[in-house]
């Protein structure tokens, strides 16, 4: 990963310079995975009776 591909998904994801002495390539990284996760359907999702008998 370049650094100007860095700092955009650091830019997509609303991270500014300062939260990044805070925060890791790694931890950035998987933020901007989730974000495009956001949007994925799920068939099945589990309820409050399913973690129960987990």
């Amino acid at each position: 990963m370049t650094t100007p591909l860095f700092l955009l998904r650091c830019v997509q994801i609303g991270v500014s310079i300062r939260d990044l002495d805070l925060l890791t390539i790694g931890m950035v990284n998987d933020m901007y995975a989730e974000l495009n996760n956001d949007d994925y359907k799920y068939a099945t999702v589990a309820s409050q009776a399913d973690f129960d008998s987990f």
